[in-house]
């Protein structure tokens, strides 16, 4: 059984093991990896991004094929392990995530996995509907009893004809299509991605006049990706490696579209039994097209070494990155020193510090994942990231429970926010603070699990901005919270819940010269599987049940107590 996966409320749950080597520096969630015996490790969650937990219970429906056995960035083992050397990669572009809570603002699906059952089923078909003219389909099918290969497709659409205000002027829609495959040798693994997302929604933040062509206020995201990887399987390699690579292609109801190509490599050489040889690699070339072209590329290089041992972990390194935006006329090269250290003085227990220093890209792409309003010929520029002190401590506290407590103090330039425009206050475009931004964040997370029934994880974040020529950080929040929940009963009924809560998130209208500040937000949601037998399900999920029309961006008030149920067949 899986016991963390990281899900979006709107979306699937996620199982790519992953680690670029920034990733490893900047992890704040890898305390389920401080036990005895080394394994994969978790997706690193980014600093300040609030994520939806989910506790899913695996049915081999996905592709199992064994990955290699990695360390970079694990709580080392108490005893020494020749495995050390290894590390875990994932095809993954660093991004700015410092008090930037993404709430889903549709009825979220259940999750597709289902309790071990004999027979094992692979494939599924589920249906199901709800308030707000909500209609949900999805289906998987999958080739998964070879022994080096696997391929598996997927289908799923969320649509609600109408929405929170306006009737169908609020309504969306999200269809997402994916196939992948992989292939297992001794040697190497060989992976592919290739999917498509068609997202349609409307500008539904203002007052609409009578007889309002919806044309005018619609918006229509079709995103296309291809995905292709290989990587070291072989834990007896000296020499370990991934090299990844991927497509983007996005365009918009406005004749805005960007193609964005990234390359990431990972290497490592062991020189001995404890000290290692580290190096990463990155190159993304990105081309905007809304108006102007414009051309705008990151390399990146990093070299590192790492010293590992039972009590003990040493890393110091630089990241030499070069920007280039033709528009703009930027063409520099920043170089950042890194560095941490894990000290382990007894049984899980871990204190660490570090530094880091990054170029974070902002594309089109990243900007409409974070706020879909975006209004068109946005000005895209990238936040570097001058400086990163952190530090905190992690471990196993014993019982079932463990716990992270972590505290950063970081400078930017060009840090980044969203607010309305003018004179449309429906569309919004992103700020940027031109001086040195100063951001403090104080973190926390407490998790607990008994055996294979009940899992609780509770996270808070507190945000403090010193922003050098913005006014606010605007429709950032100062707290943010999250209590993920899941209980299984008897192997026939699976419960999650997800309680989130956002405070000090501001807002200002340019046209009126008001500022705002929007009323806490707090969300719970529950959802319910239950089997009927070895091949059907019923599902029910109830999101928003206080019913609150928060808004988390000025003027967008989000659907009110909304459900969501239906069937699941399997075969």
């Amino acid at each position: 059984m899986t016991l963390f996966n990281t899900m979006s409320r709107s979306t699937r749950t996620v199982r790519l093991t992953q680690l670029t080597l920034a990733a490893g520096i900047l992890s704040a969630s890898l305390i389920a990896e401080a036990q005895q015996q080394p394994r994969p490790a978790r997706p690193p969650v980014k600093e300040g991004e609030v994520e939806n937990q989910e506790i899913t219970v695996e049915k081999n429906r996905r592709i199992e094929l064994p990955p290699a056995n990695r360390i970079f960035n694990k709580i080392p083992s108490v005893k020494p392990s020749t495995e050390q050397r290894k590390l875990t990669y994932e095809f993954q572009d660093r991004k700015l995530s410092v008090g930037d809570p993404r709430i889903n603002l549709n009825a979220l699906p259940v999750s597709a996995t289902q309790p071990a059952q004999n027979p094992v089923y692979n494939n599924y078909v589920k249906v199901g509907a709800g308030n707000y003219g909500t209609f949900y389909g999805e289906g998987f099918m999958g080739i998964h009893n070879q022994p080096n290969y696997g391929v598996e497709g997927s289908l799923r659409h969320l649509s609600s004809s109408i929405g929170p205000v306006d009737g169908k002027n609020s309504a969306q829609s999200e269809t997402k299509g994916r196939l992948t495959g992989k292939y297992l040798t001794e040697q190497f693994k060989l992976s592919g991605t290739l999917g498509y997302n068609r997202d349609q929604y409307y500008f539904y933040g203002r007052r609409l006049p009578e007889g309002v062509d919806r044309e005018t206020i619609r918006q229509r995201l079709n995103t296309y990706n291809l995905n292709v990887g290989i990587e070291n399987v072989d834990s007896d390699n000296l020499i370990d490696y991934s090299l990844k690579t991927g497509i983007y292609s996005l365009n918009d109801a406005y004749n805005a579209s960007e193609f964005d190509w990234g390359t990431n490599f990972n290497g490592s050489v062991g020189i001995t039994d404890n000290f290692v040889a580290l190096v990463g690699a990155d190159a993304y070339v990105t081309q905007r097209t809304d108006g102007p072209v414009d051309n705008r590329n990151v390399y990146r290089v990093k070299p590192a070494f790492k010293y590992t041992s039972p009590r003990f972990t040493a890393m110091i390194g630089l990241t030499a990155a070069n920007e280039t935006d033709k528009r703009q006329g930027i063409n520099k090269t920043y170089g950042f020193p890194i560095g941490e250290i894990d000290f382990v003085p007894t049984g899980n227990i871990h204190f660490y510090v570090g530094h880091d220093g990054d170029v974070i890209r902002n594309t089109l792409r990243t900007f409409l994942g974070e706020n879909r309003w975006l209004g068109p010929q946005a000005l895209l520029s990238n936040t570097v990231k001058l400086s990163d002190i952190y530090g905190g401590t992690k471990g196993d506290l014993g019982g079932g429970f463990s716990y992270e407590g972590k505290v950063s103090y970081a400078q930017y330039r060009n840090f980044y926010v969203f607010n309305n425009t003018w004179p449309d206050t429906s569309r919004f475009f992103p700020l940027y603070d031109g001086g040195t931004a100063k951001v403090l964040t104080i973190s926390a997370q407490l998790g607990y699990s008994q055996k294979d029934k009940f899992r609780s994880i509770l996270k808070g974040d507190v945000f403090r901005y010193g922003l050098d020529r913005l006014e606010e950080a605007w429709h950032r929040p100062r707290i943010a919270g999250q209590w993920s929940n899941s209980y299984i009963l008897n192997k026939k009924l699976f419960i999650t819940s997800d309680l989130y809560f956002y405070e000090g998130i501001r807002a200002k209208n340019f046209v009126s010269g008001e500022a705002y500040t929007l009323k806490p937000i707090v969300d719970l949601n529950f959802k319910i599987d239950y089997f009927l037998g070895k091949q059907f399900s019923a599902f029910v999920s109830l999101n928003n049940v206080f019913g609150q029309n928060y808004q988390r961006y000025l003027y967008y008030r989000v659907q009110g107590l909304n459900f969501l149920g239906g069937i699941s067949y399997s075969f």
